[in-house]
């Protein structure tokens, strides 16, 4: 069946909240789009996700002066993805901070990750010419990271490869709140292009060993109860075993990349069909599994060129 190239199809402006989900922690979600974490520190505030332009930055500052004109002294990014980092010029933030695995990767593929996602998702990049350049952190740093905003203490850390091999969170201890990024999603698919399927399942274990009370996932509503925060790790899970169990079979036995789709969409689709952004993901998804299963470690650079070369091989397009 043909479909639409990833989400070039998807115009409509999504409906914002603006949740709190703990003393002074809020999430910004837009029905599926990605989302931004807030933590309101003594003195200044930290924003976490930048989103794709400043355009869409300028309504999670929107929604932050309508709680507090304190400054945004942070602006932390838990991966290197266009998406997420390409509005930062907005906050004026004095300090931006990413891991140091997501700022090599920003050296390595970041021009062309913002080619790539500049195609995938049009509306999220309206406003595009205010886009100063690629984002670079002023503080980076490997395994943890501790911010006081006053008295309050953030931690940010790395709890292993998943969504990209530089992915960090963000934990609130005093409220015990997590700022997930896109190692756990709701209702939501996963994006797995440049993921480590093999190392997702144990950084799950290390983020359901803190036993949050709260936790806002990359996409999806945010999550205020500590059932709802497990299902959510558990769908999670679920999602990426129904991906690549299916793969690893097919490379197993010899067969072939489309037989691997087929499998995969067999799985999948009674499951996860109405997840949000499940047909952009589903042909990334698998195609990064095939080559995980193949031995490839180091997931390839997505270009703007090869989306499509590969989407046609699989999803098909209009």
């Amino acid at each position: 069946m043909s479909k639409t190239f990833a989400s070039a199809g998807d115009l409509e402006e999504k409906p914002i909240r603006f949740d709190e989900v703990g003393r002074g922690l809020y999430a910004f979600t837009a029905a599926g789009d990605p989302n931004s974490g807030v933590i309101v520190g003594d003195d200044s505030v930290m924003v976490i996700e930048a989103q794709a332009t400043p355009r869409l930055a300028r309504k999670v500052i929107a929604a932050v002066r309508e709680i507090t004109d304190k400054p945004v002294s942070h602006l932390v990014l838990t991966h290197y993805h266009a998406v997420r980092v390409l509005g930062a010029s907005a906050y004026g933030a004095g300090q931006i901070v990413m891991s140091d695995a997501a700022r090599a990767m920003v050296v390595e593929r970041g021009q062309e990750d913002w080619d790539s996602e500049f195609g995938r998702f049009p509306r999220l990049f309206e406003g595009h010419e205010e886009i100063p350049g690629l984002t670079w952190p002023t503080t980076s740093f490997t395994g943890r990271l501790t911010v006081w905003l006053g008295q309050r203490k953030v931690e940010i850390f790395q709890p292993g490869r998943a969504h990209t091999a530089g992915d960090a969170v963000v934990w609130v201890p005093d409220a015990a709140t997590l700022f997930a990024g896109d190692i756990v999603e709701d209702h939501s698919a996963c994006y797995c292009g440049d993921g480590h399927f093999r190392d997702w399942g144990s950084t799950l274990d290390r983020l359901s060993a803190l036993q949050a009370e709260a936790l806002v996932p990359g996409r999806g509503a945010a999550l205020t109860e500590p059932d709802r925060v497990a299902g959510a790790i558990a769908s999670t899970r679920d999602f990426l075993a129904a991906t690549w169990a299916p793969v690893a079979r097919t490379a197993a036995r010899g067969g072939t990349l489309k037989e691997a789709w087929e499998a995969v969409r067999a799985d999948c689709d009674p499951r996860f069909s109405e997840y949000a952004i499940y047909e952009h993901c589903l042909p990334f998804n698998v195609a990064r599994a095939w080559d995980e299963a193949r031995g490839i470690d180091n997931p390839r650079i997505w270009t703007a060129e090869r989306d499509r070369q590969m989407w046609a091989e699989l999803q098909g397009t209009e």
